[in-house]
């Protein structure tokens, strides 16, 4: 055999499975998540078999894949303080291998905060390592008084930390170390999903899954099937400094009927401005990137019974 027989790396086992970030609104968490994945975000085909749940992104790595997913429902505040976490969160914090617990360095630990880390303190099994993000917006005094701040704050609360970690995802400080750090929580497992499978198109699925969801609210009786969204290009704006950057997406709504074109446009163009404004907000909480939404109606004729036009709109 001669001295390819010393594969050391072989000697420790491929990890794989599911970690998800929860935090209030700002915590940090996309900019996190696309500094882990290390391309923009990558969003990934679903695939039944291996999680329920949205995936935001994989980070591939020679001996481990970690899988983000989505915390359902935990970005919109009046769910976070008012009614009780819904029993799909608490699904998902039970099934994922690692609970990463983000907060922000320059923001003193407030009652939504607390709120998510007695809902966690509740969720016995699962590991949860408390990250801090934005370390590079405090002095190291500041920083040093919330790692005290969050120390306690598990102490009181009964939760053990399996970590706190202070990262700057800005300066990617520390991110990959946060990686390092995640991946022993993980069982043994072979990879859940093919190295490759960081495409960008289901990005575009899901932005146009989103805008017919906001498009059909309200109208679903009137319109239960006849609408289908194309998203037709997502670029990043040209000339933004990279601090600021803006996502132009183009999009065109699509309805079989003229007579259609009235209800989804409304009263002097109302309904496409909220419809808009509401798949915006979604969209830049999925992408984690400010965006500017262009949306048409179109008129498809018969769309649902043309293969043509079917294939056109990507069914």
């Amino acid at each position: 055999m001669g001295p390819m027989s010393v594969r050391t790396e072989s000697s420790a086992a491929h990890r794989a499975g599911f970690a998800c970030f929860v935090g209030r609104p700002n915590a940090g968490k996309s900019t996190l998540t696309n500094a882990l994945v290390g391309t923009k975000v990558a969003i990934t085909s679903n695939r039944p078999q291996t999680t329920r749940h949205t995936v935001r992104g994989i980070v591939h790595r020679p001996e481990a894949q970690l899988v983000l997913v989505d915390t359902p429902g935990l970005h919109k505040p009046r769910t976070l303080l008012g009614e009780r976490l819904n029993d799909v969160v608490r699904t998902t914090w039970s099934e994922v291998d690692v609970i990463g617990f983000c907060l922000p360095a320059d923001q003193k630990l407030g009652p939504g905060d607390r709120y998510i880390a007695t809902e966690l303190a509740g969720i016995k099994k699962t590991p949860k390592v408390a990250i801090v993000t934005k370390t590079d917006l405090v002095d190291s005094k500041a920083l040093a008084a919330q790692l005290i701040a969050i120390d306690q704050l598990g102490q009181e609360l009964g939760i053990e930390w399996a970590e706190i970690i202070p990262v700057s995802a800005v300066g990617d400080t520390q991110v990959a170390l946060l990686a390092d750090l995640l991946v022993p929580m993980l069982p043994e497992s072979p990879p859940l999903y093919p190295e490759g499978d960081l495409t960008d198109e289901p990005e575009q699925v899901m932005v146009g899954e989103l805008i017919r969801e906001a498009a059909l609210e309200g109208v679903r009786d009137e319109l239960p099937h006849s609408i289908a969204v194309v998203v037709e290009e997502m670029l990043p704006r040209e000339d933004r400094p990279a601090d600021k950057p803006l996502l132009d997406i183009h999009a065109n709504v699509y309805i079989e009927r003229p007579s259609q074109k009235g209800i989804i446009i409304g009263p002097k163009g109302k309904r496409l401005k909220e419809v808009g404004t509401k798949s915006r907000k979604h969209i830049e909480a999925l992408l984690g990137t400010p965006v500017f939404l262009d949306l048409h109606v179109k008129v498809a004729k018969d769309w649902q019974r043309d293969p043509k036009q079917l294939r056109k709109l990507g069914f």
